[in-house]
């Protein structure tokens, strides 16, 4: 190449480049033109100091129950306004180290924070971590909602700046410390230190203010009253972080010690908060469009079975150990739900959050396999040891029946049929069917999962029995009614979801059949109410869980019961303590409602009725028909139909041992299976467990192979 191409090829280059630089310089010039404009006018437009000061934040909600009561109102509190000289400088240094440390040295955004922020996504491969200051905090506390888009971000800023324009660091300071949200409703420090340390935010000492510092990343989790443990391991991180940048001698942190803080005991407060707590979130979905304006929430909560159902889980829950309820009507409205045995003590609802095995209350779906597939209540079955894959299960007692009916089976929880009727079926089947009733959690296939080794929540199972309940169509549990503004205006309303026949009605019948029989006569007789009632019992390996679930009139509610850290109860079983609760609350809970009986008549479709038992039982209509070329079923004195054969009256003595006359003929046959004939290559099929020498009674029963 001469040295003419290559200086004229640097020459473009170095031209391209002041282009885009220049392009960049106005690019630049004119998006700082216009940051500057927008936080002038924003500036120009806020409101002053004092106006700032008296605005209250955050929105108050009126929670009723499904008859109108009122039951509880959440919403804002706010403790008395502390000005700048009042706050204790410690608690301004933890905020300030824990939140913003360069909050004295930015203009309202940190470009630092934001650069490094998305450093360590790019280097982690993960999402920019939250880089809001605590002037973007105040801004969107004061102004915005809490979406999180790129619009509600952009104004932040903008309204950062402006602030930051306005106000000196140390009024964004004050304002923030008395609006920002610290969980329970308290708003400000002076409200939160009033409500876990009964006192004024002016006598808050290191750990106090450590602890409230804490608070602003997650107020429910690291909340001193939920969790005590939480709290103090936060507030310890607040203490290194004011030691890294400066705001706490090293020589104080052996001072510090927690057991000096004394947080006071919350009154009022009862299991509705459980119900609160899962279904008021629910509101950012149902009102996009959300104000801080206040609400009336109805809710379906009925207040005598949501009080009937505390004391039923208290009185009847072990020493030692937790319980949970849930109970829905006919349409899945949540009549009543209970978290714990006590939400002061712990607010960790597990009706809802928690994941426990479900025992032999997970053989409901494995019934509703084998009778979706055949089976019947009467049918029999073998009670006898089987091994599959390695895997032996043992009955309760370690006992084994023999011959019984499917009905008997279920009733007394026989582990062995259960596995036998899974390994029938298949797993991946009554995993399938599970995952149809609504469960979501994840399912295992090995053949343990027949006697419950998947862990499932209370509100999910209680669903499944509900949809059995409701002869086998969809159930969503809901727990909001309608919800109304300040001025009566309705901003929404509960429609009743599509339902969905999850199973056969006879399907649905036979497993309540089943159900019946298992409080009648099983595992479940403490669940009796006087009334008919259908439902299963779960007990978990080492008596670690118990369960019943069950139903009765329109209501079906279910009960778990054990302890948080999985360790054995003793005694525990779910025909006793979740049993026994179930029947006193579910006394109350009917108490108004008619005796329903249930229908277990199995109405079976025609092609489960086998023509040949009509034939051989000498049922007068004929069983004999015609398959036609196209596959149709062609009824005998139909046009184009065969010639009536003769009935069972005209056949010969001997007509019982001749061969009946063919269903299809060979060439249908031939045709059916994609013209494979007798002398071409047949695919080979899939493998199948090998039956054994000698059939069992029933047919469609297959032992598995030890």
């Amino acid at each position: 190449m001469s040295k003419r191409g290559g200086a004229k090829q640097s020459g473009a280059f170095w031209r391209w480049t002041k282009r885009l630089l220049v392009v960049g310089f106005v690019a630049a010039a004119l998006g700082a033109v216009a940051l500057f404009t927008a936080v002038y006018f924003a500036a120009q437009e806020m409101p002053g100091f004092d106006q700032l000061k008296s605005s209250q934040n955050g929105q108050t909600i009126v929670v009723r129950a499904r008859d109108g009561t009122e039951i509880v109102e959440l919403g804002p509190s706010y403790g008395e306004w502390l000005d700048a000289d009042e706050i204790p400088e410690v608690m301004k240094h933890a905020m300030v180290s824990v939140e913003d440390h360069r909050f004295y040295s930015h203009l309202g955004i940190d470009p630092m924070g934001l650069a490094r922020a998305i450093y360590n996504a790019v280097q982690q491969d993960r999402g920019v971590s939250a880089t809001s200051t605590i002037t973007q905090q105040l801004a969107r506390n004061v102004f915005l909602n809490s979406n999180r888009t790129l619009d509600r971000k952009a104004r932040e800023a903008v309204l950062a700046l402006a602030l930051e324009w306005n106000f000196s660091k140390e009024q964004i300071l004050e304002l923030y410390l008395n609006k920002v949200y610290f969980g329970g409703g308290a708003y400000g420090i002076d409200s939160a230190s009033r409500k876990f340390f009964s006192h004024s935010a002016r006598e808050l000492n290191l750990e106090e203010a450590a602890i409230i510092a804490g608070l602003v990343k997650a107020p429910s989790r690291y909340s001193p009253t939920a969790d005590a443990q939480a709290a103090v391991d936060r507030a310890r991180v607040v203490i290194g972080q004011m030691v890294a940048y400066g705001d706490l001698d090293p020589a104080r942190v052996p001072e510090f010690d927690t057991s000096i803080v004394h947080v006071r005991e919350e009154a009022g407060q009862n299991s509705i908060r459980y119900f609160t707590d899962w279904a008021l979130p629910q509101l950012d979905l149902l009102l996009p469009n959300g104000s801080n304006e206040p609400i009336d929430v109805w809710t379906t909560i009925d207040v005598g079975m949501q009080q009937a159902a505390t004391a039923a889980v208290k009185s009847n829950a072990p020493d030692g150990a937790q319980g949970a309820l849930v109970s829905l009507d006919r349409d899945g409205a949540i009549l009543a739900m209970v978290g714990g045995t006590d939400y002061v003590t712990s607010n960790y609802n597990r009706a809802t959050e928690a994941l426990r095995q479900p025992g032999s209350a997970w053989k409901l779906f494995v019934y509703l396999t084998a009778l979706e597939g055949g089976y019947r209540p009467d049918d029999t079955v073998h009670d006898q040891p089987v091994t599959i894959d390695g895997w032996s299960p043992r009955n309760s007692g370690g006992t084994y029946a023999g011959s019984i009916d499917v009905r008997s089976a279920f009733a007394y929880s026989k582990n062995t049929v259960a596995a036998s009727l899974g390994y029938e079926f298949g797993f991946s089947n009554v995993a399938s069917m599970a995952r149809r009733f609504g469960i979501t959690t994840p399912i295992s296939t090995l053949p343990a999962m027949v006697l419950g080794a998947s862990e499932v929540r209370v509100i999910d199972l209680t669903r499944a029995f509900a949809s059995v309940a409701a002869k086998g169509q969809s159930i969503e549990p809901y727990g909001i009614i309608r919800v109304t503004g300040a001025d009566g205006r309705e901003l929404y309303r509960h429609d009743e979801p599509r339902r969905y026949q999850l199973v056969p009605d006879y399907v649905a019948a036979g497993i309540t059949d089943l159900l019946q029989t298992a409080v009648a006569t099983g595992t479940g007789r403490a669940a009796q109410i006087g009334r008919p009632v259908a439902g299963k019992t779960g007990t978990t390996s080492s008596n670690k869980d118990g369960w019943f679930i069950g139903f009765s009139s329109g209501i079906t509610t279910g009960v778990w019961m054990g302890r948080d850290d999985a360790k054995r109860v003793p005694g525990l079983s779910g025909g006793r303590a979740p049993a026994s609760a179930f029947a006193a609350y579910m006394r109350y809970a009917v108490k108004d409602r008619p005796v329903e009986q249930f229908d277990t008549d199995l109405q079976l479709p025609e092609w489960q009725l086998e023509p040949d038992d009509e034939y051989y039982y000498g049922e007068d209509a004929d069983y004999y028909y015609y398959i036609d070329e196209n596959g149709n079923l062609v009824e005998p004195d139909r046009p184009g139909g065969r010639q009536q054969v003769p009935s069972y009256d005209e056949l010969d003595p001997a007509g019982m041992d001749r061969d009946p006359p063919p269903a299809a003929n060979d060439s249908f046959l031939d045709r059916a299976i994609n013209g494979l004939g007798p002398d071409r290559d047949r695919p080979e099929a899939p493998d199948q467990p090998a039956a054994p020498a000698s059939p069992p009674a029933d047919r469609r029963y297959q032992q598995p192979v030890n």
